[in-house]
């Protein structure tokens, strides 16, 4: 009998059912669902809830505390950015247990272990907003009559906006003068010439 014994040893040591679970909370952190039997699907549920409250306070502590039970740095990342971000307002209860069936070769009872605000079916895409219940009725508060009060139009003069008038100043610039070259063809006549037939009439 099992009387007082609240932890299920799945047949396993200490350690060995540890490390399970650790790689099944990583798993189920990862896939946000993941397929097992019923026995164990009971123990994740256990295992992995308090982390996922730890998730909602992001403390250098939490993390490592988280990282104690995971050992996987990538799980924890996910857990605090993703997971958290989702159940950030969600009172516990963040995972859900279907049960599938018996599996074939050993008849085992099968279930699939799911994170609650991942599944798009069951919300129906959005999440359901509670309204609060009180006992007191609700005031009605019926609308005030006010006595009509012709609406006058005041005429307003129409003032026509002329715009200011702007010259255009011309500012002439000086011309460069371009002194004028000979041309190739007008060649200057050449003064050496006339001083050597000077010289040769001497």
């Amino acid at each position: 009998m099992r009387h007082g014994k609240k932890v299920n040893h799945l047949s396993r040591q200490t350690g060995h059912r540890k490390s399970m679970l650790a790689n099944m909370a990583c798993s189920l952190i990862e896939h946000k669902r993941i397929i097992t039997t019923v026995a164990k699907a009971k123990a994740l549920k256990q295992f992995v809830e308090p982390l996922v409250t730890k998730s909602k306070e992001d403390t250098t502590h939490n993390r490592r505390i988280c990282f104690a039970y995971l050992r996987n740095k990538y799980a924890v990342t996910e857990l605090f950015r993703e997971v958290a971000a989702k159940v950030g307002d969600r009172p516990g209860g963040y995972t859900r247990i279907i049960k599938m069936g018996n599996r074939l070769g050993d008849n085992a009872d099968m279930a699939m272990i799911e994170l609650v605000d991942f599944n798009e079916l069951y919300n129906g895409g959005k999440k359901e907003e509670k309204k609060g219940r009180t006992r007191r009725a609700k005031k009605t508060t019926a609308p005030v009559a006010t006595p009509a009060t012709p609406i006058v139009e005041e005429a307003t003069p129409i003032v026509e906006e002329t715009a200011p008038v702007v010259e255009e100043v011309v500012v002439e610039t000086p011309v460069a003068e371009v002194e004028e070259t000979p041309a190739a063809d007008e060649a200057p006549e050449a003064p050496a010439a006339d001083e050597e037939s000077k010289e040769e009439e001497a």
